[in-house]
């Protein structure tokens, strides 16, 4: 067996879903299946690293003890992990350090493959692969939920705001009131303005000084963590403020673009089904796209069409990029593109598409990770980071080699 082929086969992707475990056990993902959503493990914290490259990063997970204390949690995304920022897909490089983060997440479908230590069970840091990671308002508003600002307290240009995270239809369920900072770098978004706290000030909608009640008052929270002086060390604080929904829902186009031309120039990740081997290197390719991604990428994936297929390992680097993902991609037509009927797991679009190539690549394996390109999307040159050269598996996580010598 070839040195690719062995390496191409290490990085076959192990699909998951959660299954029920004895006792309060954590949850491994199964091969072959998405995961259930409800069998993973929520928790909260500070982003604090990212590799973006890789797909990975630390969290400062907030807990009853100091918050400063708390030493970064090491997270890598599943191959069809969900990053949500400013309620829209994103990239985890996209999300500033500093931001408060909801995370979902498992054991290690296969340790063997983890880009982060593999802990042991009964260690509260081994469940560190990461299905969903979104920030506040991506959360809220998947959870149907909203801030209720109470009141505000300034000085000199900053101060505290009192607020409760309530469901938005309302409910029998009492939300506790936490205080945040705030103070004069704090973007306040209303409509298509981008307003200062001193502009709400000016306006008499908050006071110069002392304290205001705010009645109440719904909007969504961006939320970051930053050192506190009076020995509060679990305080949060406030970033940004959408006071209606349109500046919301701009917020969340913005991001959607850059996402989309992130993932047009990259190709759309899935995982192969199956695949059905002709002659002379013919054959007919079954994947799966990954979902979490604006509708109209998707629609791009038109029976009839053209599209290239490469080998990806599972953080989704490209296999072979030196020249160009297209070099040794696999390129034919989409014979089939078919949606799922009923519930689709999250991670999974729903989206299956046939593939029919003259000429199939290694890589191309039942189980294993691809990048897929339709025809009307860009041909570019990727960053050297975001490329395995060779096949070679090593070259997944850079040591200090990559620093110049002076």
């Amino acid at each position: 067996m070839s040195r690719l082929l062995l390496a191409l086969t290490t990085w076959c992707l192990v699909i998951a879903v959660g299954t029920a475990a004895e006792g309060d056990k954590p949850y491994r993902p199964e091969a072959g299946k998405f995961p259930a959503l409800d069998h993973s493990l929520a928790y909260r914290g500070e982003l604090v690293f990212v590799d973006h490259a890789n797909r990975r990063g630390s969290l400062r997970v907030r807990s009853s003890g100091v918050f400063f204390q708390n030493a970064p949690r090491p997270f890598a995304l599943l191959p069809y992990g969900i990053v949500r920022y400013h309620g829209a897909p994103a990239d985890l490089r996209d999300v500033p350090l500093g931001t408060v983060m909801h995370v979902r997440a498992y054991l290690p479908p296969d340790p063997a493959t983890s880009a982060v230590p593999v802990l042991p069970l009964d260690n509260k840091d081994a469940v560190n692969h990461v299905l969903l990671l979104e920030d506040e308002p991506s959360h809220c508003q998947r959870a149907g939920s909203v801030w209720n600002l109470t009141e505000v307290t300034l000085k000199n240009n900053a101060g505290m705001i009192v607020a409760r995270c309530e469901a938005k239809a309302g409910g029998d369920a009492k939300a506790d009131d936490e205080q945040m900072t705030i103070d004069a770098a704090t973007r306040i978004w209303r409509g298509r303005e981008c307003l200062s706290l001193a502009e709400l000030v000016a306006e008499g909608a908050w006071p110069a000084d002392g304290k205001k009640s705010l009645d109440g008052q719904p909007v969504q929270l961006g939320i970051t963590w930053r050192p506190t002086p009076d020995g509060i060390f679990n305080r949060f604080h406030i970033s940004d403020i959408w006071l209606d929904d349109i500046a919301m829902q701009r917020a969340a186009a913005n991001q959607n673009e850059t996402h989309k031309a992130f993932i047009r120039s990259r190709w759309m990740p899935a995982f192969v089904d199956a695949v059905a081997y002709g002659a002379f290197g013919r054959a007919t390719v079954t994947a799966t796209l990954f979902g979490g991604m604006d509708e109209t990428l998707y629609a791009d994936f038109r029976k009839g069409g053209g599209a290239m297929m490469n080998a990806a390992e599972n953080t989704l680097k490209h296999d072979q990029g030196a020249c160009g993902p297209q070099h040794m991609a696999s390129a034919g037509s989409l014979v089939d593109v078919t949606r799922m009927d009923g519930d689709v797991p999250l991670g999974s679009s729903g989206i299956r598409i046939r593939l029919e190539t003259d000429l199939i690549t290694e890589g191309l394996r039942p189980g294993c990770v691809v990048r897929v390109r339709p025809d009307n999307w860009p041909v570019v040159q990727l960053p050297r980071e975001e490329f395995i050269n060779d096949g070679d598996i090593t070259e997944r996580f850079p040591g200090p080699g990559i620093f110049p010598k002076y």
